[in-house]
């Protein structure tokens, strides 16, 4: 008789065989479920569109999702436009203010500790003054400069490099004035070390400064006058989608105009004209502020730092007693760039065509070159008495800016001029960019507000037409 035997039932949790796991589909399962979900979704939609009431909730979720997104669209970027414009106003042209004044305080330091050294007798205290404030406030203005927490590396690392030698720079410079005060020679040639570290390493960096702070401005004027495309394309389809919706209305019901729908286009309409009325408004001021402000600002900064190098040049030609000709060559390059041969040439030629139409702004440019003239005039009687031998006369003309004649006095005039006109040309920039900033108040809000109107005039709309089949 076979034997047989009866299976046992498993208790729940225990293994099919030692050893061995189930499957874990826990994770197919859940694909499967949201694919499941998204099938069910699409054959939803293909269903409801299958009828006129299906197909008018889908068009209508579809154009409200669609206003309420470019009105977020458009409001976003008009803050972003008003955002880069308080930008430039705020940060931008400010910190390149400063790097242009680091770049002249270094410059005039140098100078200035140039001129004690051909000065007979105790060192002039106003030149000691002048010198101290110098590197004051070239440190004011770097630590200004600093202050971008978006500075890239490449202006880091010239921050990096003035402030590493400037101190330097400052200790060269007074241990030659503790040697010319005690008659030694080596004063001058630590005036020269000085002098070299100053040209060639920590003004180099400064320009270079004050070009990358330059650049940034402009690229953020670019910024600010930018077309927003995204936004011009999500309003052309939501206009677009807008008509077509009230055209195929007017095919199913035989009815000219869809109220709702009707508003919703209007306020698109209007947001639509008053942002191109206030993006153009902007766009054109910005130009100007770029045009007769930042530009004509560093045509203006690039001929004061060309005469600031040549009036370098120009005292330390004295100092080194006839063995500088390398300063004659770059002073005479540097008074053509900025001023021409006869002081009515060069950038400030260049600044003067285009400050046509701004008369303060002219007249002062109009000063700066007569006084540039005279400054050539005597820097050529500089070098004409110190041919003859007459180096103590040819130093005072050089730096006493009490006389007349002196190459000092028409300098110093000239840089007074100069700083005048930059200033002037600020004062068009703020002028011109706050106005831009101007034109684009409350619009984005208005694209707030525009594209709830539009959005609740669709949706009231076509709940309308929607009654109609109930």
């Amino acid at each position: 008789m076979p034997i047989t035997t009866t299976a046992q039932p498993r208790p729940p949790g225990q293994l099919t065989s030692p050893g061995q796991m189930p499957p874990d589909n826990r994770g197919r399962s859940g694909l499967r479920g949201v694919v499941g979900l998204a099938r069910a979704g699409v054959r939803t939609v293909v269903r409801s569109w299958t009828t006129t009431p299906g197909r008018l909730t889908l068009i209508a979720t579809g154009l409200v999702i669609l206003t309420l997104l470019t009105g977020l669209t458009a409001a976003v970027m008009a803050q972003q436009k008003t955002d880069a414009v308080s930008e430039l106003t705020n940060r931008r042209e400010p910190l390149t203010a400063a790097a242009g004044q680091v770049y002249r305080a270094l410059s005039d330091a140098d100078a200035t500790a140039s001129s004690s050294f051909l000065s007979t007798g105790d060192e002039p205290p106003a030149l000691r003054v002048r010198f101290i404030n110098d590197i004051a406030q070239a440190g004011v203005f770097l630590a200004r400069a600093a202050s971008d927490p978006e500075a890239g590396p490449e202006i880091s690392r010239q921050i990096d490099i003035i402030g590493e030698y400037l101190p330097i720079y400052a200790e060269l410079v007074g241990t030659a004035r503790a040697n010319n005060q005690q008659g030694f020679p080596a004063g001058a040639a630590y005036l020269r070390e000085a002098s070299q570290l100053m040209q060639s390493t920590i003004l180099p960096a400064a320009e270079a400064l004050y070009e990358a702070d330059t650049r940034a401005l402009a690229d953020r004027q670019a910024e600010a006058r930018g077309f927003p495309w995204l936004t011009a394309l999500l309003v052309t389809g939501l206009l677009a989608a807008l008509i077509a919706t009230q055209l195929y209305l007017k095919r199913r019901t035989k009815r000219v105009f869809n109220i709702g729908l009707v508003v919703a286009t209007a306020a698109i309409v209007v947001g639509v004209l008053w942002s191109s009325a206030a993006l153009i408004t902007q766009s054109v001021l910005i130009s100007s502020s770029e045009t007769n402000g930042s530009e004509q600002v560093d045509r203006l900064v690039r001929a004061r730092i060309a005469g600031l190098k040549a009036r370098v040049d120009e005292t330390l030609l004295l100092v080194s007693r006839g063995e500088g000709q390398q300063y004659a060559e770059e002073f005479t390059r540097m008074s053509e760039e900025m001023a021409g041969k006869d002081g009515r040439g060069g950038l400030l030629a260049e600044a003067r065509a285009a400050a046509e139409g701004h008369d303060a702004l002219a007249a002062t440019l109009d000063k700066a070159q007569e006084h540039a003239a005279a400054w050539l005039k005597a820097h050529a009687k500089v070098r004409d008495l110190d041919d003859e031998g007459e180096y103590l006369e040819a130093a005072s003309v050089a730096i006493d800016d009490t006389r007349e004649d002196s190459s000092a006095r028409a300098f110093n005039k000239l840089d007074i001029e100069l700083n005048t006109a930059i200033q002037h040309g600020r004062q068009n920039f703020f002028d011109d960019a706050s106005d831009a900033g101007a034109a684009l108040t409350l619009l984005p809000w208005g694209w707030i507000v525009l594209g709830f109107v539009a959005a609740g005039g669709v949706a009231v709309g076509i709940q309308e037409r929607l009654r109609e089949y109930r």
